[in-house]
């Protein structure tokens, strides 16, 4: 009998996996991480761990299976909050929870998983696994969308490597969530009608401005407006000698000074903002809703535009490096100066949309058909042949 480790996080989606697993026969062991101490940040009724471990409990119990906690603070600290921290501070905008698939459950909780005789480590995401036989026998893994379109989770595994699919099931992934939530009622699962966790992977909901205080100080700065009709935006495209030479250009960030706009405000650092952000600007009196165009650290100054049709919030190009690509399907790779025709995204639950990968020495282009809204630094964009994500990278 195959053994499988689940991440049993108190939710319904894990529950139900758990279950699924224990109907197809498998031999079942629930494992609860435990990956946070400080709760004096987090919004405590949104997602306390100690509820979350006990319905988990609870699930197991009812499913008959072994249950064990595993604290994997430490890890999580040192892999996801310090690193998040770093970003923020470059004035980039981290996803925690891709990093949290790929540093905690695919590699320190798979670990752990294998070391207690695991053949596999199984969790409640909406995405399927694929398996192709290759002529000589070798077997090549598939990262395939969820079947319901509205709880897709693909993106947040879009590091997953060859090695971590190889070890990996994903039980519910065919199903719809409504199918998910039946079946935890019809089996008296306690997490039937719970409500889906937000926020940090496996901490909660957090006050993030308090979050990144423990680390990042307040420091006051000013607001710009930069108004729609600025100089930035209004320049002509030049000749290019090459298509590279294009793409480069149009993926490049516009850079403000305090002479394109006009101060609108102050703020308490620009290092707890992000592109495209709306809330927590307070300011007022414009026609339209102020959105965050650019953060300069260095400067600690916020630049923002009104309206979500700003052009400072729109592009149509970016850029990942070489050291922050990352191929799912190594296989397709692309080699120096090859294209690829795919659909990709740039944050999760946005639609797929269409666009051509550019490999060049240094790195990958990602060249939208659309101008894309809110291109962040440090956020992960992921591409698709259909269904399938092959790859994933930072934005530069």
């Amino acid at each position: 009998m195959k053994k499988v480790v689940i991440g049993l996080s108190g939710g319904v989606d894990s529950s139900v996996a758990a279950y699924l697993l224990k109907e197809q026969g498998y031999d079942v062991i629930g494992l609860f991480m435990k990956n946070w101490h400080d709760d004096s940040v987090i919004i405590s009724e949104e997602c306390p761990w100690v509820e979350d471990s006990n319905d988990a409990l609870i699930v197991a119990e009812k499913l008959g299976i072994p249950f064990q906690t595993v604290d994997l603070s430490e890890e999580y600290k040192e892999r996801i909050v310090d690193y998040m921290f770093n970003e923020y501070e470059r004035g980039r905008t981290p996803n925690p929870d891709v990093l949290c698939n790929r540093e905690i459950k695919f590699d320190v909780f798979l670990k752990i998983a294998l070391q207690l005789g695991a053949d596999y480590v199984a969790t409640g995401h909406y995405c399927r696994k694929g398996t192709i036989l290759n002529e000589d026998g070798s077997e090549i893994y598939q990262l395939l969308s969820g079947k319901d379109p509205n709880k897709d989770q693909s993106y947040f595994l879009c590091q997953l490597s060859q090695e971590q699919l190889a070890k990996t099931l994903f039980p519910i992934g065919d199903l719809q969530k409504s199918e998910v939530r039946k079946i935890a009622a019809d089996n008296d699962l306690i997490t039937a009608d719970k409500k889906d966790s937000q926020g940090l992977c496996f901490i909660g909901k957090v006050h993030l401005p308090e979050f990144l205080q423990q680390k990042l100080k307040p420091k006051k700065g000013v607001i710009v407006e930069v108004p729609s009709e600025a100089e930035h935006f209004s320049v002509s495209t030049p000749n290019f000698k090459n298509k590279v030479a294009e793409l480069a250009f149009q993926a490049e960030k516009p850079k403000y000074s305090l002479a394109d706009g006009k101060v609108v405000g102050e703020h308490q650092g620009a290092h707890y903002f992000t592109i495209g952000q709306r809330k927590g600007l307070n300011v007022g009196g414009t026609k339209e809703p102020l959105f965050v165009i650019e953060t300069d650290v260095i400067e600690n100054v916020i630049y923002t535009g009104q309206g979500k049709s700003h052009p400072g919030l729109l592009r149509n190009t970016l850029f990942v490096k070489e050291d922050e690509l990352h191929w799912v399907r190594r296989d397709l790779a692309l080699k120096v100066d090859e294209t690829m025709v795919v659909v990709a995204r740039i944050r999760y639950r946005q639609p797929l949309q269409s666009a051509i990968l550019y490999k060049t020495d240094n790195g990958l282009y990602v060249d939208f058909k659309e101008k894309q809204s809110a291109i962040t630094e440090g956020q992960f964009v992921a591409w698709y042949l259909n269904d399938e994500l092959i790859g994933s990278g930072v934005i530069s």
